[in-house]
C-alpha cells in the first residue's frame, strides 16, 4: 500500500470518468471509500447504475493503484481520465456518493451507452470549428463560461446542466440542419449532451474527445483557439494550457470564479462578496461572510483542519447558490 502522507512532488490529480453498468452501485460505494481513505486520496467520487464519475488527488502510487483498482476489482475498464498536478492537495476530505446520474440531465432515456456524437481529437478540434458551417457550443454552465471558452462558441447562459435541454427546445430551429460541435470540461456532460441530440434526430454532432482538459494539455498556446481560463470544481479554481493553475479565485459568498481584474472591482471583499453577488446579498449576510473568512483565516494561523468555509465548490449547491 503506498504511504498516505503528503507526497514530495506536490499530488497527482485525476479527473475520471465512464460510462458503464453497474448492476449494484451500492455495493462499489464502501469498498471504494476505504480503498481511497487508506491511501490518503481526498476528491469527490460519484456512482450510478450508469457509471462513475469523478476527480480525486493523491499520490502517484495512490493514484495508480485506485485506477488498478477500478479496472480488476470494480470492472470499470477504459476510464476516460486526465491528469494534473498540483502543489497542494487540492480537495479537503473524501466522498464516494451515490446518485441516479452521474452528470445530472434530468432526461429519461437518454443513455450514451446507445449513441453519442463522433469524437473529436484535440488536434483535430481547430480545423472542424473554424468551418463557417459548424455551430459550436459550450455545455458548460454561465460561472464556467465566465472566465474562458473556445473562441466564436455558443454559450447556452445554462445555471445548471438541467436546463440544457430547455435551452435545445428553444433554438431547434436554428440549429436543424447544421453540423453541430460541443464540448465541456472533461467529456462527461458532452457524452450525455450529444446522446440527447442524436436522440431528437439531430444527425451530425460531434464532440471535444476528453473535453477543454485535453484540449489544454495536447494543443500548444500558439495554435490554440482558447480564451481564458478552464474553470475546474477544487481548489485550484482554474486551469490554463499545459494544466498550469490558473488566477481566478473563488468567491466565498457565491462560490463563483473571480478573475484578477475583477479583484479590482469595490465590489470585491475577500470571503465576503464579488460583483457576482454583492448586490443580492445584505449587510447582514456580509457580516455573516466576514466572520467565517476571520475563522478560516485563524484557522489556517493556527495550522488546524480547514475550516467548514475552505469547502470546495459544490456544483449542484453552488448552482442554487448563484440564483
Amino acid at each position: 500500500m503506498s504511504d498516505p502522507s503528503t507526497p514530495a512532488a506536490g499530488f497527482k490529480v485525476a479527473a475520471l470518468y465512464r460510462f458503464c453498468r453497474l448492476s449494484d452501485p451500492a455495493a462499489l460505494r464502501q469498498p471504494l471509500d476505504a480503498f481511497c481513505a487508506a491511501r490518503g486520496i481526498r476528491g469527490t467520487l460519484l456512482l450510478a447504475r450508469e457509471g462513475i464519475n469523478g476527480t480525486v488527488a493523491g499520490s502517484d502510487a495512490a493514484i495508480d493503484e485506485l485506477l488498478s483498482w477500478l479496472r480488476d476489482e470494480a470492472g470499470i475498464a477504459d476510464a476516460e481520465v486526465k491528469f494534473s498536478r498540483a502543489q497542494e492537495m487540492p480537495f479537503h476530505r473524501l466522498k464516494v456518493r451515490l446518485k441516479r446520474e452521474i452528470v445530472t440531465m434530468g432526461v429519461d432515456g437518454v443513455d450514451p451507452l446507445e449513441g453519442v456524437g463522433a469524437y473529436v481529437d484535440p488536434r483535430d478540434w481547430n480545423r472542424l470549428v473554424e468551418d463557417p458551417d459548424t455551430v459550436v457550443i459550450d455545455t458548460r454552465n454561465a460561472y464556467e463560461t465566465a472566465i474562458g471558452s473556445f473562441a466564436g462558441s455558443v454559450d447556452p447562459g445554462t445555471a445548471s446542466f438541467r436546463e440544457f435541454p430547455a435551452w435545445v427546445e428553444r433554438n431547434r430551429a436554428s440549429l436543424e440542419g447544421r453540423r453541430i460541435a460541443m464540448f465541456c470540461t472533461g467529456g462527461i456532460r458532452c457524452e450525455k449532451a450529444t446522446a440527447y441530440m442524436k436522440s431528437l434526430g439531430f444527425p451530425d454532432v460531434h464532440h471535444l474527445k476528453g473535453g477543454i482538459l485535453r484540449y489544454l494539455e495536447e494543443v500548444p498556446a500558439a495554435e490554440s483557439r482558447w480564451r481564458g481560463e478552464c474553470f475546474v470544481f477544487d481548489e485550484r479554481v482554474s486551469v490554463v494550457h499545459g494544466l498550469a493553475a490558473g488566477e481566478a479565485e473563488l468567491c466565498r459568498a457565491c462560490r463563483h470564479p473571480v478573475t484578477p481584474a475583477e479583484k479590482a472591482s469595490p465590489s470585491f471583499e475577500e470571503g465576503v462578496s464579488c460583483p457576482h453577488c454583492h448586490d443580492r446579498r445584505s449587510e447582514e449576510d456580509r457580516a455573516r461572510y466576514a466572520e467565517r473568512h476571520r475563522q478560516v483565516a485563524l484557522a489556517r494561523e493556527r495550522g488546524e483542519a480547514p475550516h467548514i468555509g475552505q469547502v470546495p465548490v459544490d456544483p449542484d449547491q453552488a448552482a442554487r447558490d448563484r440564483r
